[in-house]
């Protein structure tokens, strides 16, 4: 080559070394850059973005900074730039491109030298060192662990079954000399079985290893009805459906009802005139509870010297009542006595008119006073002590009230009515019709303090 060629080729090769200078002073911005200038031109910060594209601000960062190890994952880089890219108003397609170059996922460009793999040598047969099998000893303990802990789970969650095999049916009927009856069935091994009957206690049998149980019950002339239920003694759930069995003992028509009567007891004492009756019947298709006075208790005539007064007049007796009859036999009823001896009789009545009756004797005794004073036929003016005070709706002057009005006072120990007119102004006490005490147009003053008799006093 010549001088001449020489200094020709001098100047193009300093332009071309010019253009290398300048395309490497203006090489274009990584990813990192593009996305940080992008978020900047929009405005917003890490904290704003993580909000408005659901990304993490760590994960945005790591974006920016070009820090791919911070990043869960390609998959999810992917997802984070191409959706980062739409937020930012850029292509997410040549986002992805750029980072795929920057990331150095591009084939190369040169043909890659395979170096030959080493010879491995073979591989050696398993072997069970101690530790090895102490670990497979310890899978096995846990697994066989899990498998009870399930079984007992399921146990626990799962309440006992029950079921009747003998009677086969829900409702049978026996014969009507039959007296006891054994019901059969099945339910888990070991459950309690317990049979209730309404009025009766219950009955409890254990079920054997293979879940068969059975139980004898009592069997009662009419409808005899029987729950059965089975319960887990380890967890103590019951049966979800308890079984009903009902068994009919026919009633024979030559046989009168049996009766029963558990309330009143014989010679007992009330304080109010409520009287509860209740028992069990059988054969019987109603029953009547009638009352009859037979006295007066507590209540004795006025002391020798004071007025006479009346004999008492006998309260009336309530009218009978019809009470129904149970299922199970049972029936009860209240009755409303007045103050004195009484005689309750219950009669159990059967579909042929046959019947059976008790009688049970009471007494009524109130508790405390209680004074009922009427005023009959003319005027009168009364004054009231109540346990030894002036009764404040009567006052210290007493008051006049007309025929027809009826005053009611109330006492612990003692009630003291004074009267001016002792033939119009009438008392009961305690349930008991006392009467006028007096004569009339006359005043005086009784003092009522049971269980002693009436007294006149000069109290005024």
């Amino acid at each position: 080559m010549t001088t001449r060629d020489q200094a020709r080729r001098r100047p193009a090769d300093a332009r071309v070394e010019t253009a290398r200078a300048a395309v490497t002073a203006v090489a274009p911005p990584t990813l990192p850059e593009r996305l940080l200038a992008a978020r900047e031109r929009k405005g917003v910060d890490l904290y704003r973005a993580e909000r408005d594209t659901k990304i993490r601000a760590r994960y945005l960062a790591a974006l920016e900074r070009g820090d791919w190890k911070e990043l869960p994952g390609a998959v999810y880089t992917k997802g984070f730039l191409r959706n980062y890219a739409l937020y930012l108003g850029l292509d997410p397609d040549d986002i992805l491109v750029q980072w795929r170059s920057e990331r150095g996922d591009n084939p190369p460009s040169e043909p890659v030298i395979v170096v030959p793999r080493p010879i491995v040598a073979p591989r050696q047969g398993l072997t069970f060192s101690p530790g090895l099998f102490v670990a497979i000893l310890l899978v096995i303990g846990i697994a066989a662990f899990a498998v009870y802990l399930g079984l007992q789970l399921l146990r626990f969650a799962k309440p006992p079954t029950i079921t009747v095999t003998d009677p086969a049916t829900l409702v049978t009927e026996v014969d009507d000399s039959t007296t006891t009856y054994t019901l059969r069935g099945t339910s888990q091994s070991g459950a309690t079985i317990s049979v209730t009957t309404p009025g009766r206690d219950a009955s409890r049998t254990t079920a054997g290893p293979d879940g068969a149980w059975s139980i004898d019950v009592d069997l009662r002339r009419g409808r005899n009805q029987f729950d059965v239920s089975a319960t887990d003694p380890d967890t103590g759930k019951q049966a979800d459906q308890p079984r009903q069995i009902f068994i009919t003992v026919p009633f024979s028509v030559v046989l009168a009802p049996t009766l029963t009567v558990d309330q009143p007891n014989d010679g007992a004492t009330f304080e109010n005139g409520a009287i509860p009756v209740q028992g069990t019947t059988t054969n019987a298709t109603s029953v009547t509870v009638t009352a009859s006075y037979l006295g007066p208790t507590g209540i004795a005539a006025p002391v020798t010297g004071s007025a006479p007064s009346p004999t008492p007049k006998p309260p009336s007796a309530p009218a009978p009542q019809t009470v129904a009859v149970g299922q199970d036999g049972s029936f009860q009823a209240a009755v409303e006595l007045t103050a004195g001896r009484w005689a309750i009789t219950v009669t159990a009545a059967s579909a042929q008119a046959k019947t059976t009756t008790i009688t049970r004797n009471v007494a009524v005794m109130f508790k405390g006073v209680n004074l009922v004073v009427t005023i009959n036929g003319n005027p009168a003016w009364i004054k009231v002590w109540v346990d030894g005070q002036i009764d404040p709706t009567i006052t210290q002057a007493g008051k006049t009230f007309n025929d027809g009005k009826t005053l009611t006072f109330t006492g612990t120990r003692s009630v003291e009515v004074r009267t001016g007119n002792s033939g119009s102004t009438s008392f009961t006490l305690n349930g008991t019709s006392l009467g006028v005490l007096g004569k009339s147009g006359i005043p005086e003053t009784w003092l009522f303090q049971p269980p002693d008799p009436p007294v006149k006093t000069q109290h005024q």
